[in-house]
């Protein structure tokens, strides 16, 4: 009897411990955060949309349903990012301080705990020796989910992609799991990016913006035209919008311009654009990534922009201010008013 009592116990400290099953939960405390909210979304399908996880006294918790693995990302006030992998009826906690995100652990399973030693290593080294240590892991650990999500981290959502790195990491995961169903999300991305490359036409994309007005090619009729994306928290992507309303004012239609605000908050997007008094079309739903219009014209990254010419093609992608400056004088300097 006293050994199925305890027995008892001990599951249900076990069970108290973990979510119900087909639920995932993330919860934890954060030293220097009283109070706020935090994002958090899935890249891979584990949940639609954009969930907001409120702070209060430090602590937080989120619940979600979840039957299969999936990742999720969560996305701090300062938009630094953590990927968290969910389990069903698992609870994964993370802890540290908010002024030194870098050095938080996630612990809970044994993948959230495995990445979180890999992070804390990527953490000291250089940018070019983070991406060897990617493919390292993916090539050690081919069948693991970081892996999946460190080949989509920096070989495919990135400012610079490399598709012939990523295609030959993915051959590697592919060979060890046949059944590996981010795989396909994961060509899915390389494919929608290969195919607007410098050279290639603009994809057709339809959206609203924060005026109601539907939003599409149609809209970028200019000599020149560009797509933008920037955030308020985003002092380089703020710097190019500025620079192009300056544009605009010196060359008016002949430069055609539409952005895509990828803030959480409608509100703040709004409050940016009335400050710097910008008069074309932004596109902003509140949903940050999760966004039919980013994965339309496939573009992962804040600052980001494609450059099409009259006719549609793209000119150039992601161009630094100073030398997206430079293009549109380039372009524009010859053609009447």
């Amino acid at each position: 009897m006293k050994k199925f009592i305890g027995y008892t116990l001990l599951t249900l400290i076990a069970v108290s411990c973990g979510a119900p099953s087909g639920h995932f939960r993330i919860e934890g405390r954060l030293r220097s955060f009283n109070q706020g909210e935090f994002y958090v979304y899935s890249p891979d399908g584990g949940k639609a949309g954009i969930d907001t996880i409120k702070v209060s006294e430090g602590r937080f918790a989120y619940e979600t349903r979840l039957e299969e693995p999936a990742t999720f990302v969560i996305v701090f006030p300062n938009f630094s990012e953590q990927a968290v992998f969910g389990e069903s009826g698992a609870t994964a906690t993370i802890s540290g301080d908010a002024s030194h995100l870098k050095e938080m652990e996630v612990k809970g399973t044994k993948t959230n705990e495995q990445m979180t030693e890999w992070r804390l290593m990527a953490g000291r080294l250089t940018p070019p020796e983070v991406k060897r240590e990617a493919e390292n892991f993916i090539k050690k650990n081919p069948t693991s989910p970081i892996s999946a999500y460190l080949l989509r981290r920096y070989f495919v959502d990135n400012a610079q992609p490399d598709f012939k790195k990523a295609s030959q990491l993915a051959n590697v995961m592919a060979k060890a799991d046949r059944q590996n169903i981010q795989l396909d999300l994961l060509a899915k991305s390389m494919a929608r990016q290969k195919d607007i490359e410098v050279g290639s036409k603009l994809p057709t994309f339809s959206a609203v913006d924060l005026d109601g007005k539907t939003v599409n090619n149609s809209n970028l009729k200019g000599k020149l035209n560009i797509v933008t994306t920037w955030a308020s928290w985003s002092y380089d992507s703020q710097n190019i919008q500025r620079m192009l309303n300056r544009c605009k004012k010196d060359y008016g239609s002949k430069l055609a311009i539409v952005s895509i605000c990828i803030d959480a908050s409608i509100s703040e997007c709004r409050r940016r654009i009335a400050n710097d008094s910008l008069k074309w079309s932004t596109i902003c739903n509140g949903n940050m990534w999760d966004s039919p219009v980013l994965k339309s014209l496939s573009i992962a990254n804040v600052p980001g922009n494609i450059v099409c010419d009259a006719d549609g093609k793209i000119i150039a992608r992601d161009l630094k201010a100073d030398k997206l400056e430079e293009k549109i004088k380039e372009v524009l300097k010859n053609v009447e008013r």
